[in-house]
């Protein structure tokens, strides 16, 4: 048997995807240890796995930022997206590089795996550290390439000569001006731990220092590159539907079999701390149609919207997406990866907004691939929500777009694609052919 080091993300969307393949190695009679910020420590814990937390830098999670990294909460845009590159990404990366090295020497794990976020594989590759890596990217793919635009732009791809050119000309802006510092910042803390510069753009490293990359979608949801590097693999999207059995029905769930159509609104897991971004106007939009409005809060309280909601809406705080997604007409959303194919492995159309982290990428994609439309109004309002609704409902186009791309997902099995490719990794002969993903429990969040 193997030995694996999980060093990802101290965040939900990070952290649940990974929970299934931990427990699978674990099953498989795999040790593992898992690397994180001590609010997982539970989490982890169940799935067998053992628990190391971080020592040399603060205890955050991706829904404490605002607790650890307040500055970067008060800021909007592209200013808040880079100073959380400068600040929490690569802010990071050296606290992750001590932890994680003394961890390497003490286990001395076959394989080490990372997401697109975990910034410890820069230092270790250019110290020249050959452990194995496989990174689960749970994020749009990022490699510069003259087929598509700079990552987090939010631009679709052109494809014609003109269309290249305009990438190469964005790409250079992009890494040369726009983000210039974010990238002169990393260098800068490499060159104080003794190192040489990245050998790639910031935004590319985790593709390129990882030996398997295992994106998490199909070919249809990413962009056509030309420049794909050879270690990227498509498994599909990493998103198991158990249904959560203790979980207790609402009383009005009886109205998702009579409504004529039934819609979702949500901002996610963490972005809760201002519905007026996304689900009130969503909410104000739906008031005179036809529809049955479920608003999830994402486990927050529901303090901050209107006390006189429309007749047709129903808020919780939290249903589990297994349960929710089969009922579905329209999922509204602000774009989160793992939310955006939730509802396309269910068929379900989308209107998706967001412009902080990754959401304009997300978007993007679900505009190019047909499955829904998204909202690029700097502030979303009811009437922008009402027109997209409005053409979602009227073409079809975007249902079978969502149903074509549904079909193909289920040509993936994520998780046992990923449990051969770490054995492999790991020098084990893999003799998995088939596993009963239903038996696994998982995290399920709506």
């Amino acid at each position: 048997m193997a030995r694996f080091l999980i060093a990802v993300w101290p965040s939900d969307g990070h952290v649940n995807p990974t929970i299934p393949l931990v427990k699978m190695l674990v099953d498989r009679g795999h040790e593992v240890t898992w690397y994180s910020s001590t609010p997982f420590k539970e989490k982890i814990l169940k799935t067998g796995a053992s628990f190391i937390p971080f020592t040399s830098l603060r205890n955050f999670t991706g829904s404490t930022l605002n607790e650890h990294f307040p500055k970067y909460m008060k800021l909007k845009g592209l200013k808040q997206f880079k100073w959380g590159v400068r600040n929490i990404i690569g802010g990071t990366m050296e606290g992750f590089d001590k932890d994680v090295n003394k961890i390497l020497e003490e286990f001395q794990p076959d394989v080490l795996v990372t997401c697109p976020t975990y910034t410890g594989i820069i230092p270790l590759r250019l110290r020249g550290n050959p452990i194995k890596v496989v990174c689960i990217g749970m994020l749009p793919l990022s490699v510069t390439s003259s087929d598509i635009a700079p990552f987090g732009l939010g631009i679709k791809p052109i494809d014609s000569p003109l269309g290249r050119i305009r990438n190469r000309m964005l790409n250079f802006l992009v890494q040369k001006v726009v983000f210039r510092k974010e990238q002169q910042h990393f260098n800068s803390t490499l060159q104080r731990m003794g190192l040489p510069k990245l050998d790639y753009w910031v935004f590319d490293a985790a593709v390129y220092y990882s030996d398997v990359y295992l994106q998490g979608t199909s070919t249809s949801f990413e962009y056509p590159n030309r420049n794909l590097p050879s270690n990227v693999r498509f498994v599909g999207p990493f998103n198991l539907t158990t249904p959560a059995a203790d979980f207790t029905l609402p009383s009005w769930w009886g109205e998702l079999e009579t409504a004529k159509r039934v819609v979702l609104v949500t901002q996610g897991t963490l972005a809760n701390e201002n519905f007026s971004q996304l689900m009130i106007p969503a909410i104000e939009a739906l008031a005179d149609k036809d529809v049955l409005v479920v608003a999830t809060t994402g486990n927050r309280e529901a303090t901050n919207l209107p006390t006189n909601l429309p007749k047709n809406v129903r808020v919780e705080k939290f249903i589990p997406y297994s349960l929710l997604m089969p009922h579905l007409d329209a999922m509204i959303t602000n774009a989160g990866y793992g939310g955006v194919h939730y509802a396309i492995q269910n068929g379900v159309p989308l209107i998706v907004w967001g412009k902080s982290e990754d959401k304009s990428e997300v978007s993007a994609r679900v505009d190019w691939s047909g499955v829904g439309i998204s909202l690029r109004s700097k502030q979303v309002t009811a009437a922008d929500v009402s027109k997209a609704i409005d053409q979602l409902f009227n073409n079809p186009g975007y249902k079978s777009r969502a149903t074509q791309l549904q079909q193909e997902m289920r040509g993936y099995d994520s998780y046992t694609l990923s449990l051969q490719c770490l054995e492999e990794m790991a020098n084990i002969k893999n003799e998995v052919t088939t596993i009963d993903l239903e038996e696994k429990e998982t995290v399920d969040i709506a």
